[in-house]
């Protein structure tokens, strides 16, 4: 193992200087150059470890760009191609549809999601609704009083009750299904609001007999309730906007969101039903009925509205589920894919797919060497940043940028602020590596952990609070190392102010930036400090965006 000592006693000196006061900075300067600290001609094996690291992982994460880029080119190049229903059913003709309702304690949102249910357009007697309720607490009460108001008013609801949740999500929509009479099955979850043309819309895709799944893009309906729930929705924008449309429509598959899409019974029973042995079970069913021949469909000109978290802390734990669930099914599914008939292309999507979150390990040992990397090429010229640096940067904050601003043209046309909402985008997803790395590790370690849903408290204006609410998530240790992480590109930057290495400052302030947001806004959120009374921070944020 690497020693501190073998960093060189003009190196030991120069780390030991930057815990000094402020006044000897000048001095390391000055003491840096005098002694010509790794000068590219002069490397010893230490600096050649660093360098080969650094750019190493700047590689595999450059990769992961081009396969960002790749997925941007695919949307433009697609853009034009909707997908359309082959014909359209006649009133007559009709399917029945069971719309499956996945709760556990979901108090503050559930007769929300009833009510619109209960709106939706479709004929009454080919209509089930099935309240799937696994929760410990008021909900009961709440849902199957709202229930039995519905059924008097002459819907076709039923509340099913569970008393233990195994297999969580997948364990009631299991459940649920042995007692369905649907030939289709819509699934919405707690936080979301069906328009009430949503099933009529989604139905007709199923008059191609191919077709499995229909899945509608989500929507917002808290937006801009504040500066977290406008990065989330660019990121989920993103998402939906050009990573399902490119993979739809150029022939790769794409996963079920686990909500706000139908599908057709049969593609879940000869797929091999819920399986809940991962976290994300809508995305192992997905991949397990595309392997099968079933046809999902994609519609991005249509969409479902959503209730995004507005608590950082909640919105971590989701980020994990699915950083975690997305590697259980890359393991339970990879070999099986690659082993398969299928065309290279949909192998290579779903690899890429499938992997992207074993990223964060690794994005986490590439920020750890910013520092010494600084150290080791101090006082290098230009002609080597350019050289060394430009590509590999271009690719790994280029196809971001490209990606997120064409997905925000897409929905919003030309916006005001969008390109520093990216950069606080690009800096909140630093700031979620530490939690998703350790999601990614528990995966890959096999450790077992419960599906952890996401509150929700019924904000959908400026005006509502959630503050004083139940479901508020503890925050571990995690915003502590945040913090560190913070404090240290801080120092880093410092460090490359005072050795005149400009250029790296703007890349560096991301992640001192995405790492003390999440950490700062984990510890404020935690103790319940309003977002109207608590930041200045967040307000200047958010009008610089």
């Amino acid at each position: 193992m690497l020693s501190f000592v073998s960093l060189g006693w003009t190196r030991a000196l120069s780390l030991v200087f930057l815990f000094l006061p402020h006044n000897f900075l000048p001095g390391l300067e000055k003491f840096a150059k005098s002694n010509n600290i790794s000068y590219l001609y002069t490397m010893d094996a230490f600096d050649w470890t660093i360098i080969l690291m650094y750019f190493g992982m700047l590689g595999i994460l450059s990769i992961y760009g081009i396969y960002r880029i790749r997925m941007t080119y695919l949307f433009w190049r697609y853009r034009d191609y909707k997908p359309a229903p082959p014909r359209l059913y006649s009133e007559a003709e009709l399917p029945k549809v069971t719309v499956q309702l996945p709760l556990f304690n979901e108090m503050y949102v559930v007769e929300r999601l009833l009510e619109s249910v209960c709106q939706l357009d479709y004929p009454k007697d080919r209509l089930e609704i099935q309240v799937l309720d696994d929760s410990t607490d008021e909900t009961r009460e709440i849902a199957s009083a709202a229930v039995a108001r519905h059924k008097a008013a002459g819907h076709n609801i039923v509340y099913i009750h569970r008393d233990n949740r195994e297999g969580f999500k997948a364990g009631a929509l299991e459940a649920g299904l042995k007692v369905a009479s649907g030939q289709l099955v819509a699934i919405f979850d707690a936080d979301f609001r069906p328009r009430p043309d949503c099933i009529r819309k989604m139905v007709h895709y199923f008059t191609e007999e191919r077709v499995g799944v229909v899945q509608f893009r989500w929507s917002h309906i808290n937006e801009d309730y504040n500066l977290l729930t406008k990065i989330q929705s660019v990121l989920l924008d993103g998402h939906f906007v050009i990573e399902h449309t490119s993979r739809h429509r150029s022939g790769g598959f794409f996963n079920f969101n686990g909500t706000a899409g139908m599908w057709r019974r049969e593609a879940i029973e000869w797929s091999g039903g819920w399986q809940h042995d991962t976290l994300t079970e809508d995305t192992d069913l997905s991949y397990r009925a595309q392997m099968m021949g079933w046809k999902f469909v994609y519609v991005l000109d249509e969409d479902v509205p959503a209730e995004l978290p507005v608590d950082i802390n909640a919105f971590k734990a989701q980020q994990r589920r699915w950083a975690k669930g997305l590697t259980q099914v890359a393991f339970k599914m990879l070999k099986r894919t690659l082993n398969s008939n299928l065309p290279w292309h949909v192998k290579v999507e779903m690899f890429f797919h499938l992997t992207s979150n074993l990223s964060y390990p690794l994005m986490i040992l590439f920020n750890l060497l910013h520092f010494p990397i600084l150290i080791v090429r101090y006082n290098q010229g230009f002609f080597h940043l350019l050289l060394l640096d430009i590509p590999f940067l271009f690719l790994s904050t280029f196809s971001v940028t490209s990606f997120y601003f064409l997905s925000q043209k897409e929905l919003h046309g030309k916006r005001k602020g969008t390109f520093s909402m990216i950069y606080l985008v690009m800096a909140t997803g630093v700031g979620l590596s530490l939690s998703n790395a350790k999601a990614v590790m528990e995966a890959v370690f096999g450790i077992q952990t419960s599906f952890v849903r996401t509150p929700k408290y019924a904000i959908e204006n400026k005006q509502d609070s959630w503050q004083k609410k139940k479901y508020r998530r503890k925050i571990g240790w995690l915003p502590v190392l945040e913090l560190v992480m913070a404090a240290y590109f801080v120092i880093t930057m410092v460090y490359a102010v005072y050795s005149h290495i400009f250029g790296v400052v703007p890349f560096l302030s991301i992640f001192a930036l995405g790492y003390g947001y999440v950490g700062i806004l984990s510890f404020m959120q935690s103790a319940g400090f309003s977002l109207k009374k608590r930041s200045d921070v967040e307000q200047e944020l958010e009008a610089a965006a």
